[in-house]
Parts: structure tokens; sequence; C-alpha cells
């Protein structure tokens, strides 16, 4: 990733920025795709990674910030969202509704609000650490924290 952050990460850092977040976005060496990368980046349990993954929820987007150690019970979110279903969001999807690319979603950023799920297995962690606009990016923060800065709602996903 070059010096100069992408716009994307630019809109996330203003975000944490003005909700008065105070761990600082990192940039990884190599993207992190994934839980499991993430957390060999910065050193953490798998479960300590915040995913956020969007789901087309009857047409909506709805953002899923989940363990990496967990899967997300589709079903189960569906009923919590009082939807009547809940898919996997296609890319385009993704980017439409978060203005970021599947593998850096962060959980803010967006150009709208997006109604976000947090998953409360993130709580039995001090820290956790989220996606900021990038596969490249990182931030440290805490459940408290992702439930006030998304406006979220904790819940169980699995």
């Amino acid at each position: 990733m070059p010096e100069k952050l992408r716009p994307s990460v630019v809109k996330v850092v203003a975000a944490l920025e003005e909700a008065g977040i105070t761990g600082e976005v990192v940039v990884l060496p190599e993207a992190a795709p994934t839980a499991a990368a993430a957390a060999a980046h910065v050193g953490c349990e798998v479960g300590a990674i915040a995913n956020s993954l969007v789901f087309d929820a009857d047409g909506e987007p709805l953002l899923v910030l989940t363990s990496g150690a967990h899967r997300v019970d589709t079903g189960l979110i569906a009923t919590t969202a009082g939807v009547s279903e809940v898919r996997r969001a296609t890319p385009g999807f993704v980017k439409a509704a978060t203005g970021q690319t599947i593998g850096g979603v962060a959980p803010v950023g967006h150009p709208a609000p997006i109604r976000t799920l947090v998953d409360t297995w993130l709580g039995k962690h001090e820290v956790v650490w989220a996606a900021a606009g990038h596969p490249h990016t990182v931030f440290p923060t805490t459940f408290d924290e992702l439930v006030r800065l998304t406006g979220g709602t904790p819940v169980e996903v699995e």
C-alpha cells in the first residue's frame, strides 16, 4: 500500500476521530483479507478480530461485526433483524453500501449509516481489531466502542 492513505481509509480515520476513538489505524505490510491473516499481523487471537460482514437483508445492507472465531448463522440473524431473508452480499452490493471492498470493510466510513449487529463474543476481548477501509489497514478498539461507534445492536451470531 502506498504511503498516501486510500480515500476509503481517510474516511474511516475521519469517522474514528469524529467519534473520539483513540486507537490509530495501522498500515500492515501485507493484505489481511481474513481474520486469521489479521490476527497473525497484529499478534492476537483470531476471536479478537472483528470481521465486518455485509449481508443483503431483504434488499437492504446489514453489517454484522462478528468475532473471527465465529461463522454467522444467517437464519438466526434474519430472525434477530426481523427480516425474511439474509444472504451473503455480492462484491458490488458491498462496495455500493460501504464504499469499500471485501477484505477491508470497516465498521464505519460508509456513504450512509448501515444497520449493524455486533457479536457479543467480541466483548470477551479487552482489545479487538477491525479493518479500516482497506485490506492493508486495521485499528484497535473495544466491544463497547464498536457498539457506540456503529450504533450497533449486540447479538449472538451463531
